[in-house]
């Protein structure tokens, strides 16, 4: 496993370590025991989650607040997403900020999302199956979001607005500057 840094302060790009033969690939997905001797964080993981969704569905920017707080490791199994990671704790000092990358089947990079961050993805292929962990179980009334279009955030979803697809619960979120503490 690689780590690599995102610029957001202990937000991280995970590389497995792929073994490919003519027969197919192998790779370990998650080990707690590796995972946190190179992150340095600790932590279970409880829950997991798999979402299927169209070419240009936006999902987010969501998060849980207080004591249902979510750190994420999040993987695409099938098409290719935008992963969109945004600093969401007062006093961090990338707070405000967001980090993007291409997460697909092909290139099987991870990303761990700590509490306290937003987060959300933009499908870019025809289809997408997307996977994520969480460490903390979901909790409906500590839902917190702020809308996708967010115009101090200013993140390219790289889908043409024509063909953005978005739930009607995402269009009516606040904004950052309106969102409480996560």
């Amino acid at each position: 496993m690689e780590i690599e840094q995102t610029g957001l302060k202990d937000c991280l790009i995970i590389k497995p370590r792929v073994f490919e033969d003519p027969r197919g690939y192998f790779f370990e997905s998650f080990n707690q025991n590796v995972f946190e001797a190179n992150t340095g964080f600790s932590g279970r993981f409880v829950q997991d989650n798999q979402s299927y969704s169209s070419y240009g569905v936006i999902r987010g920017l969501h998060a849980q607040a207080g004591e249902f707080a979510q750190a994420k490791l999040v993987s695409v199994i099938s098409g290719e997403v935008l992963d969109i990671a945004v600093d969401a704790r007062p006093g961090s000092p990338t707070y405000g900020k967001h980090f993007s990358i291409k997460l697909n089947a092909v290139n099987k990079l991870q990303v761990y999302i700590p509490r306290g961050f937003l987060h959300g993805f933009s499908v870019l292929s025809k289809s997408a199956e997307f996977v994520y962990k969480c460490d903390n179980f979901f909790n409906k009334a500590s839902e917190v979001g702020v809308i996708y279009n967010d115009l101090d955030l200013n993140i390219d979803w790289l889908i043409p607005e024509k063909d953005q697809a978005i739930s009607d619960k995402d269009l009516l979120l606040k904004t950052f500057a309106e969102l409480q503490h996560i």
